[in-house]
């Protein structure tokens, strides 16, 4: 199976917009109704393939860490199943196995509805779309907290009262597959922490004299308060990363990120004292 980056011809560190754009050109490039080649469905198909994983990102981050092994199940691996409460898991059983296994990212990816999402119209294959039966989808909303560490919510489906084990490190948009219906989990924006995938970012206020000399802050993490050393010469935009300190993989031990960023504060209003210091330090800096 080629690269999913080199199908869509855009690098790693693409943005989603560029991603869109790629898409849209090899969309329109290999739709089936327009490019004649035998080989042009297969090629569409592979597109949309890599459109699904590298426009989400979840399952871009998945992919950059574990390649296509990240979404095959099977792939000759022992695969296991168990009933948990209302969740239905399955899970595989290999060396080196991918944390995302036993996790429903959301799938169900039909080619169609991106196709007509982006450019309208009908099935670019030609004939009649055959209609599958949906599963029945209930949302939750929950707190960053509650999707860092996990939380139980008692809910009514389908008439009868249920207790929902929510895994922790699920994000906003995630859907939980159930054995008779899916779960649609919002997560609600932290006030100060800022969530990419499982990596956490914190921007830090520092005083400039605190960035030229260096010295010690206090940082709040998502697991309690910790001290760094800033060190001197410390410039705008520098980011610290903790290893570890990030949210958890769904179903797994393995931990994201966390990055501090400094912004080096700089008063409105200054007395005269500090001006005429600033001055002496202007002179000494040439």
């Amino acid at each position: 199976m080629r690269d999913f980056y080199e199908v869509l011809g855009v690098s790693k560190s693409a943005s989603l917009n560029e991603i869109k754009t790629a898409y849209r050109k090899q969309a329109l490039k290999w739709h089936p109704d327009r490019n004649k080649n035998t080989d042009a469905t297969e090629k569409f198909k592979e597109i949309n393939k890599a459109y699904e994983i590298l426009s989400d990102p979840q399952k871009k981050q998945a992919y950059d860490q574990y390649g296509h092994a990240a979404f095959d199940r099977n792939g000759g691996n022992r695969s296991n199943s168990y009933q948990q409460g209302p969740f239905s898991y399955t899970y595989s059983t290999s060396g080196g196995g991918s944390p995302f296994a036993d996790f429903d990212f959301g799938g169900g990816f039909d080619p169609f509805d991106i196709f007509e999402q982006f450019f309208g119209g009908s099935s670019p294959f030609g004939g009649t779309r055959r209609k599958t039966q949906r599963r029945e989808i209930y949302e939750t909303t929950i707190t960053f907290d509650e999707a860092v560490a996990g939380v139980e919510k008692e809910t009514v489906i389908k008439g009868q009262k249920k207790t929902i084990k929510i895994p922790a490190g699920v994000d906003d948009g995630n859907r939980i597959r159930f054995s008779d219906f899916d779960l649609q989990v919002r997560v609600k924006p932290h006030a100060f922490f800022k969530r990419e995938g499982q990596d956490v970012y914190f921007e830090k206020d520092i005083s400039y004299p605190l960035a030229v000399i260096g010295g010690v802050v206090k940082v709040p993490t998502i697991r309690g308060e910790i001290q760094l050393r800033i060190r001197p010469g410390t410039q705008p935009g520098t980011a610290v990363r903790l290893r570890g300190e990030g949210i958890p993989y769904p179903q797994s031990a393995k931990k994201g990120d966390m990055y501090v960023v400094y912004k080096i504060k700089i008063p409105e209003r200054i007395n005269s004292h500090v001006k005429k210091l600033l001055e002496e330090l202007k002179e000494e800096l040439g």
